[in-house]
């Protein structure tokens, strides 16, 4: 099946453009012949919307407040999809590593739950959706509980409960990442760790201002649970592996190749609801309207879906939007979740 990637990107965006329904579209689409019936994605396919949208990566930046993340090339980009079966498709800029950054949270929320249980884990943060931005701490003050384990503020509260003294809760995290990407090689960039300690002074405070509250055991009087949580945003990834992340989750926790060690459907339930309602920050809402799946994005320039129907998707461009979402990679998994409809509204 081939599909002319001019009609179908202008298409969709035209549909967008005058309010149109976009998934409902993909109907109109498929009856013109411009999507096909019975979609799948091919190799060819992925390439042509990688370039229908590589265009968007001069809207935005990176993300320069990181000084190492600000050396990223800007037209980078990539996509990655892994069907239902397994199969995987990478197109793009497929060897281009970067940083996991945020979407580190949801495996950190993984084993912080495997380890202690979601209560323990709930207990001390909410689950709430939100319309802040990624670092927002005000709620601190009046309340002491981080919204949700998606912001900051949550994620380095859930990577402190994660037992374990010195990096054990990093250690744990990375392990993980590397059993469900399938992938020992992944590991630390040392250099953006460095510099996202040494800029990190938002985060610091939050930490901080969590230890005052009582919900960071301080006893070390270190600031080791701080570092694990830089040193776990700073685990280097491709776009096959956000992939493969993806599929995870939308396979009840169950790996690419059928390994079921970790299987547990209440958990991968969990942790795309969380994705959900805060993967996307403050544009989650549109977000939820535009892609409508479970996403979690990281300033790194990366995406990673758990889609309905089984499959994991991975996208990556470092050109940033204002909330700190790659705006290619949103604009592919627009393309994506219209052509194979996937959509969960």
């Amino acid at each position: 099946m081939m599909i002319n990637k001019t009609v179908l990107h202008s298409s969709l965006a035209l549909m967008a453009l005058s309010g149109t329904n976009v998934i409902a579209g993909s109907s109109a689409l498929k009856s013109r012949g411009v999507l096909p019936k019975d979609p799948l994605i091919t190799t060819k396919i992925a390439q042509q919307i990688l370039e229908a949208n590589a265009h968007y990566a001069k809207d935005g930046d990176v993300a320069n407040y990181i000084p190492e993340l600000g050396k990223m090339r800007k037209d980078a980009i990539a996509l990655s999809i892994v069907s239902p079966d397994g199969k995987i498709i990478s197109v793009g800029d497929t060897n281009q590593k970067f940083t996991v950054q945020s979407v580190s949270k949801i495996i950190s929320l993984m084993v912080a739950i495997q380890e202690l249980g979601e209560s323990a884990v709930f207990n001390n943060m909410g689950y709430y959706g939100s319309d802040k931005p990624f670092n927002y701490s005000a709620n601190l003050e009046a309340n002491g509980k981080p919204l949700n384990p998606m912001m900051n503020a949550g994620a380095i509260l859930t990577t402190s409960l994660i037992p374990g003294d010195g990096d054990v809760g990093y250690q744990k995290i990375l392990e993980m990442i590397r059993f469900i990407t399938n992938n020992p090689d992944i590991d630390i960039n040392e250099a953006v760790y460095l510099s996202e300690k040494e800029t990190g002074h938002r985060n610091r405070a939050m930490y901080y201002m969590m230890i005052n509250s009582g919900f960071i055991d301080y006893t070390q009087q270190n600031e080791d649970k701080l570092d694990n949580y830089f040193k776990q945003c700073s685990i280097e990834v491709t776009a096959q592996d956000l992939a493969k992340i993806g599929y995870f989750f939308a396979n009840d926790c169950v790996r690419y190749d059928g390994n079921d060690k970790f299987k547990n459907t209440d958990l991968a339930r969990l942790i795309q609801s969380v994705m959900f309602s805060g993967g996307m920050y403050e544009f989650s809402g549109e977000y939820a309207r535009r892609v409508g799946l479970p996403s979690k994005s990281g300033v790194g320039g990366g995406i990673v879906v758990s889609a309905n129907k089984g499959y994991g998707i991975g996208v990556f461009s470092p050109s940033l939007d204002a909330q700190g979402n790659s705006i290619a990679g949103y604009h592919m998994l627009v393309d994506i979740a219209t052509l194979l409809d996937l959509n969960i509204f």
